[in-house]
C-alpha cells in the first residue's frame, strides 16, 4: 500500500533535483545586472580607470623627484644659477646631470600621451621610454665621470633607472590586466543581462493577475446534495 505514494515522492524528488539550472536561470535578477552595467559605462564615461590614474600619479611623481633632487645636486655644488649655467648653457655629458632630468621629462611626455591622453591599451610605449632610460644611463654611467663627483653621481642615475623599470612594473602587472579583467566583466554582465530579458520579456502588468470569482456559500453543499440525488437507488 505504501509504495504508490514513495514512488510518487522519489519521482518527485528526482524531478526537482534535475532541474537546478532551470531555477538558476529564473533566479537572474534583471534590476541587478542593468546596475551592474550602468556602473561600468559610468567608469567608461569617467573617461579613466583608477589603476590608470594611479599610473599616471606615479609617472608625475618620476619627473617631480628627479627634479628636486637635480635642484639639491645644483645647490650642492655652488648656488643654482652658477651650476645651472654651467651645466645648461656650458653642457658636458661626462659631468653634467642635465641630461638625466631631461630623460626623465621625456619619459614623462610620452608615457601621458600614450596613457592618459591616447588611452593606450599596450605595453609597447613603456617598453620603448624604459629600453631608453636604460641604455642611456648603462652609457652615461660607463663613459662619464660621475662617481668621481660624490653621492649624487650615484644617486641620480640609480634611481632614475629603478623610477623606470617601477612605471614598466606597474603598467605591465597592475594596469592592462586590470583593465583587461574589468571589461571581461562588462561583457559577461551585458551578455548576461541579454539572456535574461530573453527570460523575463517584462513586468506583468496588474490586468495580468485574475482571481477566480468568488463560490457562493453553501455552493458547495447544493452540488454535493445534487450529485446525492442522481446517483441511482439500488
Amino acid at each position: 500500500m505504501n509504495r504508490v505514494p514513495n514512488d510518487a515522492e522519489n519521482a518527485h524528488s528526482s524531478s526537482v533535483e534535475s532541474c537546478p539550472s532551470l531555477r538558476d536561470v529564473h533566479s537572474i535578477n534583471p534590476a541587478q545586472l542593468m546596475a551592474r552595467i550602468e556602473s561600468y559605462d559610468g567608469r567608461e564615461k569617467k573617461g579613466i580607470s583608477d589603476v590608470r590614474r594611479t599610473f599616471c600619479l606615479f609617472v608625475t611623481f618620476d619627473l617631480l623627484f628627479i627634479t628636486l633632487l637635480w635642484i639639491i645636486e645644483l645647490n650642492v655644488k655652488g648656488g643654482i644659477e652658477t651650476t645651472l649655467e654651467k651645466e645648461v648653457l656650458q653642457y658636458d655629458y661626462s659631468s653634467s646631470y642635465f641630461d638625466i632630468f631631461l630623460l626623465a621629462v621625456f619619459r614623462f611626455k610620452v608615457l601621458i600621451l600614450a596613457y592618459a591622453m591616447c588611452r593606450l591599451r599596450h605595453w609597447w610605449a613603456i617598453a620603448f621610454t624604459t629600453a631608453v632610460t636604460s641604455a642611456f644611463l648603462l652609457a652615461k654611467v660607463i663613459i662619464s665621470q660621475l662617481f668621481s663627483q660624490g653621492a649624487f653621481g650615484y644617486v641620480l642615475p640609480i634611481i632614475s633607472f629603478i623610477l623606470a623599470w617601477i612605471e614598466t612594473w606597474f603598467l605591465d602587472f597592475k594596469v592592462l590586466p586590470q583593465e583587461a579583467e574589468e571589461e571581461n566583466r562588462f561583457l559577461i554582465a551585458q551578455d548576461a543581462s541579454e539572456r535574461a530579458a530573453l527570460l523575463h520579456p517584462g513586468v506583468l502588468s496588474d490586468g495580468q493577475f485574475y482571481s477566480p470569482p468568488e463560490s457562493v456559500a453553501g455552493s458547495d453543499e447544493d452540488s454535493e446534495e445534487k450529485q446525492d440525488s442522481e446517483k441511482p437507488v439500488v
